[in-house]
């Protein structure tokens, strides 16, 4: 477990209070940010600036407002798919306007103190959404490892893949082989050094090696592979809009549902990584409203600077606490140092083989296509889970993005059918002197987890819980989730909570030994 930061980051003396710390740890999540910006950028369907601007806005503007101050904010492989087929329907120019209303969406939403309502989302839902995500995108980026364009769908894209390598001809060295072999330095290197990486430069990310790998290879043998473009100054990546028709986009009902699609699973998947994060450090824990109003700011100036839309991204914000972060100084300064690099040395970036970015996203993308978590699903909570998550990854890799979450939240309704007649749930506290007895009484579901959680989470550290289920007439698996996590952290703080209920309550909670 991480050690505690000693605050908050907030004030002049505390955002400078472990400068050491945060200065390294901010060079190790610049390296690990750096290949993804660009990457996901390519895989959206746009020029690789577009995502570093995201970083910079991500890392200084978001970074020093969050809710969450470990938490890095930058360009998502989760909105890859849907920029891609909006960019691809739309066209760039009417990203900016979208993402701008998106950003807003969240400010209200935040405003609202609406956050704590997306972590009652299904797990389930979540990470089939991710899972299908990252399906789409290793299928796509499968086609830039060939120099070449990704189509318009999943299926489409999946069905084109044997023509690519049955047509592939090593014996006339052509641009094709040359960029595949790029592509496969940079994905071997990426897996060989995540197996082999000794204990001491265990910071030092894959990604940035298969890259530097793939760059010095191709440089080096003059091989003839088409390469990331950049400006030749970054102001020109930061394009304002020069008239009220740039507005225009925003009056087409169709692109106002894409703002609140994009606003929904950004909000979603910045307080899900926001969680994680807390999971991995004992020290300030998210404020939930507070940090989706700083994600709305970073997608309203996204959106004014015409870049990629942001959420709170977990490899990079996992980095962060590894590499010894402390307070939010980490994640501003990563977002400098990006900010510095494109500036000073853009010609260097324009060195980099577009396979090798290719490379790095097909690895992200196989990582978010995680069976643990189906399979976790099914043996702690059930068939049903396991279906809805699976229901989910189906639709948004033979649908869309939007389409595979609605139905997952949709099937989510199905646990709630047997007790729709006893929805509600009281919860409770009772002082028993040195400890605190949380009793729940009703029907545990997401309907009643923003309250829930509420109650749990103000419970001191230094204070023993007795969690008192035994009036619990059933519990949904969104709820188990949220209890098995909560139970979790307080363990590894060592807290002596105590858990007692029917033994079909407690089942899929990790109780203690």
């Amino acid at each position: 477990m991480i050690p505690p930061p000693a605050s908050t980051g907030e004030g002049r003396s505390g955002l400078f209070s472990h400068f050491g710390r945060d200065f390294t740890a901010s060079i190790v999540v610049f390296l690990v940010a750096m290949p993804l910006c660009m990457g996901i950028a390519i895989a959206s369907g746009v020029p690789p600036e577009k995502g570093l601007v995201t970083g910079i806005i991500g890392g200084v503007v978001v970074g020093l407002l969050a809710g969450s101050p470990l938490q890095v904010s930058g360009p998502a492989a989760g909105l890859a798919v849907i920029v891609f087929e909006f960019v691809r329907e739309n066209g760039l120019e009417a990203l900016g306007p979208v993402l701008l209303l998106a950003g807003v969406l969240q400010l209200i939403a935040g405003a609202l103190r609406l956050g704590g309502l997306f972590r009652a989302i299904s797990p389930a839902v979540v990470h089939g959404m991710l899972a299908g995500i990252g399906a789409l995108i290793v299928i796509g980026q499968f086609h830039i490892l060939f120099d070449a364009k990704p189509l318009s769908s999943g299926l489409q894209n999946l069905a084109a893949m044997p023509a690519r390598v049955f047509g592939l001809d090593f014996s006339n060295a052509a641009a094709t082989e040359m960029a595949l072999l790029v592509g496969v330095l940079t994905i071997t290197v990426m897996l060989a050094w995540e197996k082999l990486r000794p204990k001491s430069m265990g910071l030092v990310p894959g990604a940035l090696l298969g890259v530097v790998s793939a760059t010095l290879v191709a440089w080096g043998l003059g091989l003839d592979v088409a390469r990331i473009e950049v400006p030749a100054s970054i102001s020109a990546a930061f394009s304002l809009p020069t008239s009220a028709e740039w507005f225009a986009p925003l009056g087409r009902p169709a692109l106002i549902v894409a703002a609140i699609a994009i606003a929904f699973i950004a909000s979603a998947e910045t307080l899900l990584s926001a969680a994680a994060v807390d999971r991995m450090h004992d020290g300030v824990r998210t404020h939930y409203d507070k940090e989706l109003r700083a994600q709305g700011i970073g997608n309203f100036l996204c959106g004014v600077f015409g870049a990629l839309p942001m959420t709170g991204v977990i490899v990079r914000s996992s980095a962060n606490v590894q590499a010894g972060a402390r307070t939010r100084l980490s994640t501003i300064l990563h977002g400098v140092w990006i900010l510095g690099f494109v500036a000073l040395l853009p010609w260097l970036l324009r060195e980099v083989p577009m396979a090798a970015l290719g490379g790095v996203l097909v690895v992200t993308g196989w990582k978010l296509v995680s069976l643990k978590h189906v399979t976790h699903l099914f043996k702690a909570h059930g068939p049903l889970p396991a279906a809805i998550w699976a229901a989910t990854f189906v639709l948004v890799v033979t649908t869309d993005l939007l389409t595979g979450v609605l139905v997952g939240l949709a099937l989510s309704v199905v646990e709630l059918l047997p007790h729709y007649k006893h929805l509600w749930l009281k919860v409770a506290e009772h002082d028993e002197g040195e400890a605190t007895r949380v009793e729940l009484h009703g029907a545990a579901t997401f309907v009643r987890l923003t309250r829930l959680n509420a109650v749990l989470e103000k419970q001191p550290a230094d204070r023993p819980v007795h969690l008192d289920l035994g009036r619990v007439r059933a519990m949904d698996h969104t709820t188990a989730e949220t209890l098995s996590e909560w139970i979790s952290r307080r363990r590894k703080g060592g807290q002596l909570d105590r858990i007692t209920g029917p033994a079909a309550i407690l089942r899929p909670l990790p109780l203690p030994v």
